[in-house]
């Protein structure tokens, strides 16, 4: 599990505005991490403005923090709503209602978003800047006049119910509302940023209070207004004032109940119905944040060293004894105090109290011996390049100064809070130990699906343990920019298409054993404490046909680098132990995280093996059970050699690249085996559907996962890849609101949390908002993700996504629909490949397709491209007749019968609707699919992937 908060943040310069007047741009001090100048200025009104000119052209992000979350959710009964208002905010306005306020971000090209937390929720846009005085216009215009009816009201508040549903299937989501609920007493964190479950259900209830919320919190004075990129500072704070001048000061004062002192320790345990690995979570009430006393920073370092991937815990627990496969700490950056959690996701349930025991040891140790000085002084290091790597385009710069902003609403905060962290002793690592790690404080919780072991839910005293004692001939893609972060991407023509048969997952399993198990001379312990110091990372990514490793570094720091990284992938160190613990991650990411975990990604993952069933894509990149559980170490060894070869690699680098840097990198991989690689793959030959051919899985899960979708010949170089794309944006843009699947299944209906379209694979689509570079492929499918919906409502969502794909391949995309969505893509594809990353990335893909670069590919397409073209396009390709179908849902017979017997498929509301959606659900929901029982199978998930 990743680390959730840590510093990874910016110092950028304080500066100091007098009220109600604009400061003048000042430049970064030399001790400021990024050379920005910013302008703050406070409205009259209370409203807060932050101008930072990032340097980088072209684009602006507009980033909104309001000082509301589930913080300031003081009312029983009424928790979820600051996370409600999120989705509200996108309901519109009598000026700009939902589908003409999309229109307009539409056309800026944009991506948008919004997110809720504790302490604030964040509305953030990306786009165009030419757009910038619009999307200031219509934001204004939302945040002062935002006009909802009470269907709309109840709509959105079942969608907010889809969305816990969908999180229900993720045990860490319930892990942490047991522990919150059992850590806190009268303060508002007791819920998380979702809401109490029965406050949900309760939700479409509380139309009255909802105006009542909104006008409490949603004011100026808990607002700022954060503008970076390509702006100009006073023209951008005209515009504010221009559109925001009028935004009324609130009024309304409530105190948030204080949390008395804790009286722990505390144990609750939480039984989890599906099998799943157990977790066990440490946490400890801890300070809030500050940027101006040490505590919190110093009790997030101190954990960050302990139980990080450099600490000896990790070491021992996951490298070493392999006893858990994750081990985790978080210290959140939270306006009052907090929970500070340590964590593992334990491998065999019987190891659980020695786990638990393992992490109270070594908290009870921290007491009494202070860090190394120079311990301490890397994971300072590691904070500054960690944070300049990860800041490589404006969005993540305006998102990270977001994050800060919201306390004091202070462009300064994050330069206070970076040279607190810089003040930072072993002594007051030391101090902030004995303060919060106490039995007092102690909240300790666990999950399982099997019985642990005796004596778990019996908390020891932590005074009851001891204090711890020649130069290769390779084209090499360069692209240069003012960046110091170095990143360079080697991709290897060998994926998964290349597993033999029996040994699936070999690909996977042999590039993490490059990335993740040390090289010849080091474990990967010492190279990952070598790599804390200089924040540099080596990873692997795998896929169909291509595997590929990015290795990233401040070119400060490049010849250490190559020195402690490359050698993994020349010289690996291929250790039995490394061995076994990563091929027990991957056994447990298949059938842990893919299929016990994540109905979503597992529907996703199933139709791809179901449309290229007997080819070399017919099994999941992490392979299957059985063949996991044959592969061995040899057959590692004996892939690498065949694989990493010289003539099988592509290599690119980007930043402030040297030439002398090119020819180090072009030497040290001299060292790689010589020869072509392994034989090039084949087109697989997909089963094309006759009719709707549907797979259903049988899984104990609260919702029904659905995805359908058909094989194409269409991949990134054939000649009508730009127009199909543009009808699947039309269709069901990724995570996108204005998309047209999302409107009339999620909007229109309150269905579900989204419903999206594609026309080339995008695993972990869930986790972002693009997809990954590097997932070549020979061939594709269009598809169609239906995000969980309620068991009931799952034949009707299946017709109502089969008829609004059935228009659009009927009667194609009107002259309107084409030219607002070309506007769009002609914009956006800007934002698609802004960071280091994705331009280096797709610059290796256009090579490997043998086609130009893609977002010059893409708008000159785009530009030529006509309404008849896309049309063709979706006639030639798509269908709504001849589909593969993957449903993931507890009643699999009762389902089927549903199908096979084209029952008529009711559908009921919370609140009332127009009688043309009524009219419309009645159509639908007796429209005859012609499903024939021998055409629908039932699958028990335990057999999926499983050989």
């Amino acid at each position: 599990m990743p680390r959730i908060h840590r510093l990874a943040l910016l110092a950028l310069p304080a500066l100091v505005a007098n009220a109600f007047a604009a400061a003048p741009a000042a430049p970064a001090k030399s001790r400021d991490v990024l050379p920005f100048k910013a302008t703050e200025k406070t409205l009259p009104n209370g409203l807060k403005v932050i101008v930072v000119p990032t340097g980088f052209p072209n684009l602006v992000s507009v980033q909104i923090p309001v000082q509301t979350g589930s913080r300031n959710e003081i009312e029983p009964g009424k928790s979820g709503f600051a996370h409600f208002f999120e989705h509200m905010m996108f309901r519109g306005t009598k000026a700009y209602p939902p589908e003409k306020y999309q229109e307009i971000i539409t056309r800026a090209g944009a991506r948008q978003n919004a997110y809720t937390s504790d302490d604030l929720t964040n509305y953030h846009t990306t786009f165009a800047k030419d757009d910038l005085e619009t999307v200031l216009k219509v934001e204004a215009d939302r945040f002062q006049h935002l006009d909802y009816a009470e269907d709309d009201f109840k709509t959105e508040s079942r969608a907010v119910l889809g969305e816990y549903n969908k999180n229900s299937a993720n045990p860490f989501t319930k892990l942490f509302e047991v522990q919150r609920d059992a850590a806190f007493n009268t303060h508002t964190y007791k819920h998380t940023t979702m809401g109490f479950l029965k406050d949900i259900e309760d939700m479409p209830n509380q139309y009255a209070y909802s105006k009542v919320f909104f006008d409490r919190w949603y004011r100026p004075e808990r607002t700022t207004v954060i503008i970076a990129g390509d702006v100009e500072p006073q023209k951008a704070i005209a515009m504010v004032e221009k559109y925001w001048g009028g935004w009324k000061h609130g009024t309304y004062k409530a105190d948030v109940p204080t949390e008395p002192p804790a009286h722990g320790p505390i144990y609750k345990h939480v039984q989890w119905t599906s099998k799943t690995l157990p977790l066990v979570t440490v946490a400890f009430h801890a300070p809030a944040f500050s940027d101006k006393v040490k505590d919190q920073a110093a009790l997030d370092m101190l954990l960050s060293l302990s139980f990080g991937r450099t600490s000896q815990l990790y070491k021992r627990l996951v490298q070493d004894e392999q006893k858990v496969d994750q081990l985790f700490d978080s210290v959140p950056n939270r306006v009052d105090p907090t929970l500070a959690t340590i964590g593992a996701r334990v491998k065999n349930p019987a190891d659980a109290l020695y786990v638990r025991d393992a992490i109270l040891k070594t908290v009870a140790g921290l007491r009494d011996k202070p860090v190394p000085q120079q311990q301490l002084d890397d994971a300072k290091s590691a904070e500054k390049y960690g944070l300049i790597r990860s800041l490589d385009n404006t969005e993540a710069i305006a998102s990270t100064l977001a994050s800060f902003v919201h306390f004091n609403r202070s462009y300064g905060t994050l330069n206070n809070y970076f040279r607190v962290v810089d003040s930072l002793t072993p002594a007051d690592l030391q101090a902030a130990a004995r303060k919060y790690l106490t039995d007092e404080n102690m909240v300790v919780t666990t999950l399982s699906s099997d019985a642990l072991p005796a004596g778990i839910g019996t908390l020891p005293k932590l005074a009851s343990f001891d204090a711890p004692a020649g130069s290769g001939k390779f084209d090499v893609l360069v692209q240069k920019s003012v960046l110091p972060q170095i990143r360079f991407k080697l991709t290897f023509a060998a994926g998964s298409a290349h597993d033999p048969v029996g040994k699936e997952g070999l690909a996977a399993l042999t590039a993490a054993m490059v990335a993740s198990a040390g090289s010849s001379e080091r474990k990967i312990d010492e190279i990952t404490k070598a790599l804390f110091p200089l924040a540099g990372s080596f990873s692997e990514l795998a896929d169909k046909e291509m595997t590929t490793f990015t290795g990233s570094i401040h070119k400060d720091n490049w010849n250490q680098y190559l020195d402690i990284a490359l050698p993994m992938l020349l010289s690996p160190g291929f250790r039995e132990e490394d061995f076994r613990r990563l091929k027990d991650a991957q056994k447990n990411a298949l059938q842990v995280d893919l299929k016990d975990n994540n109905e979503e990604e597992f529907g996703k993952e199933r139709l791809q093996t179901d449309v290229f069933a007997g080819t070399p894509y017919a099994h999941p990149v992490l392979g299957t059970s059985k063949g996991l559980d044959a592969i061995t170490l040899d057959d590692v060894k004996d892939f690498y050699r065949k694989a990493y070869a010289q003539g099988a690699v592509r290599v690119g680098i980007s930043g402030d690249v040297s030439d002398a840097m090119v020819a180090q990198l072009k030497q040290a991989l001299a060292k790689l085996p010589a020869g072509a690689g392994l034989p090039a793959t084949t087109v697989p030959q997909a089963h094309q559907a006759n009719g709707l051919e549907v797979d259903i899985i049988e899984k104990n899960t609260r919702a029904t996962a659905i995805s359908f979708g058909m094989p194409i010949a269409v991949t990134r170089s054939h000649p009508e890849y730009p127009a199909l794309w543009l009808a699947k944006t039309w269709l069901g843009e990724h995570r996108a609101s204005n998309s047209y699947l999302y409107q009339r299944i999620r909007e229109a209906r309150g269905m579900n949390y989204g419903d999206y379209a594609y026309i080339e694979a995008f695993p972990r689509g869930m986790f972002g908002f693009f997809p990954s570079a590097n997932i070549g492929r020979k061939a594709q499918l269009f598809e169609v993700w239906i995000r969980p919906v309620a068991p009931e409502n799952a034949h009707m969502a299946l017709r109502i996504a089969l008829t609004e794909l059935g228009k659009l391949v009927d009667k194609g995309l009107t002259k309107e629909q084409f030219e607002s969505t070309r506007e769009y893509l002609m914009k956006n594809v800007f934002v698609m490949t802004a960071t280091q990353d994705q331009q280096l990335g797709y610059a290796l893909d256009a090579q490997w397709y043998g086609m130009p670069e893609y977002t010059s590919m893409m708008r000159t397409a785009l530009s030529k491209m006509t309404v008849d073209d896309v049309n063709a396009a979706i006639r030639k390709h798509l269908s709504a007749k001849n589909l593969t179908v993957v449903m993931i849902t507890k009643d699999a017979q009762g389902l089927k019968e549903k199908l096979v017997t084209d029952a008529f498929s009711p559908i009921k509301y919370d609140g009332n609707k127009p009688q043309a959606l009524l009219d419309e659900d009645k159509a639908i929901g007796a429209m005859k699919l012609g499903i024939r029982p021998e055409t629908v199978k039932i699958t028990p998930a335990s057999e999926v992937f499983a050989q």
